[in-house]
């Protein structure tokens, strides 16, 4: 089972694993009292589709197609979080304000396919 949930949010028994799925280190979260058990920043978007996109809603579509277009790149990453997914609970922590538009969300689609 994969979740996702902001890492503002108070971590949760059923969370499973928790991974931290963005590039940058969310802000006012310390490190020793995030509640992550990996931050795995590799598979995040590059610094230049973030950057494009900047979390405006009008361009989500298209964010999300570039998006799964680098993931494709990173098959190995991809392949260990659906191994670890059918093994347990993980959830794809992120910091963006939108819960249903953020990269989180676009990597737990394909990890369930």
């Amino acid at each position: 089972m994969v979740k996702t949930r902001r890492i503002y949010d108070p971590p949760s028994r059923a969370d499973g694993k928790r991974i931290l799925v963005d590039r940058l280190w969310p802000r006012g979260v310390r490190k020793d009292k995030a509640s992550i058990d990996e931050w795995l920043k590799e598979i995040a978007p590059s610094d230049g589709l973030r950057k494009w996109y900047s979390h405006d809603p009008a361009r989500w579509e298209e964010f999300r197609k570039k998006y799964k277009a680098e993931l494709q790149g990173k098959g190995d990453l991809v392949e260990r979080l659906r191994k670890e997914s059918k093994e347990g609970t993980i959830t794809l922590l992120f910091a963006a304000k939108d819960p249903e538009r953020n990269n989180a969300e676009v990597l737990r689609d394909l990890l369930m396919q």
